[in-house]
């Protein structure tokens, strides 16, 4: 009996376990396809209309130092570094793939705020349509998700050029953005318009921007704005920012930045991981 030498027992090894000839591939995922003009899911504290594929997953980390940039002269502001050496407000946050089009995440900030967060994209921006639309729900809770609730509703609506931008417009509605009693409340909703823009000026370099003003309701502070720059790095994006506010989830947006002339220094860092 002639034996197979190793070179044939390799071939029938690799014949035994190829798939047969009639195997299709499996289908492409447009939403695998990477976006130039919206690399990730958050402008900076605003959500994109970017979809995340089945079954896969994302990280983010959002980090707010503590002391203002105007605060002191210039001298104590470079001792401080830029206030590198002051406290910070830190939230992570994953995020998941459900099913096509439909995503759901948690994000948890350092003061014990909790946010359940989910977004389904209803249309795409295409030849037949001309914005992408996305509906958003979310709840986040102080006290580790004990205490004071603030449900929100919205809708996400982009447009993007091509390989070179996407402009945003986000109304939403936040129920209990108003954490005093409800007999000291005038107001206990708030109703934000949430304008966005991410402008690619680099291969791998986008400049970013955000204002959410309150336009009904309950309104305290200023307007909640923040502005940087990113970097894209394969799947990661690393982003600088200055803000007016340390607010991360939709209930501390609602109740708006600090004061205009106090801007703190920020950075989010995200991964996706497909």
């Amino acid at each position: 009996m002639l034996r197979p030498t190793p070179f044939v027992a390799v071939l029938l090894l690799c014949a035994l376990a190829a798939p047969p000839a009639f195997a299709q591939a499996p289908p492409d995922d447009p939403d695998l396809d990477f976006s130039f003009e919206q690399p990730d899911f958050t402008l900076i504290t605003l959500p994109t209309t970017l979809r995340l594929p089945r079954f896969k997953s994302a990280f983010r980390v959002t980090h707010r130092f503590g002391r203002a940039l105007g605060q002191g002269d210039f001298s104590d502001l470079v001792e401080d570094l830029f206030g590198l050496d002051s406290g910070a407000q830190i939230g992570l946050e994953y995020r998941f793939g459900l099913m096509r089009g439909l995503q759901a995440g948690i994000h948890r900030t350092s003061d014990k705020t909790i946010e359940f967060f989910s977004q389904y994209n209803l249309r795409q921006q295409g030849e037949s349509w001309p914005v992408g639309v996305g509906v958003l729900a979310s709840i986040d809770g102080t006290d580790n998700f004990r205490d004071k609730y603030s449900p929100a509703l919205g809708v996400a609506i982009s447009r993007t050029i091509p390989r070179w931008a996407a402009l945003y417009v986000e109304p939403i509605w936040v129920n209990n953005s108003n954490p005093l009693p409800s007999e000291l409340a005038d107001d206990n909703d708030s109703f934000l318009i949430g304008l966005g823009a991410r402008v690619r000026i680099r291969p791998t370099v986008y400049l970013v921007g955000e204002v959410v003003p309150r336009v009904a309701g309950h309104d305290p502070g200023v307007t909640h704005g923040t502005f940087g720059i990113e970097k894209r790095a394969g799947g990661h994006m690393f982003q600088l920012n200055f803000s007016n506010g340390f607010g991360t989830t939709m209930g501390q947006i609602a109740r708006g930045g600090l004061n205009n002339d106090d801007w703190y220094l920020g950075f989010n860092i995200s991964r996706k991981f497909f």
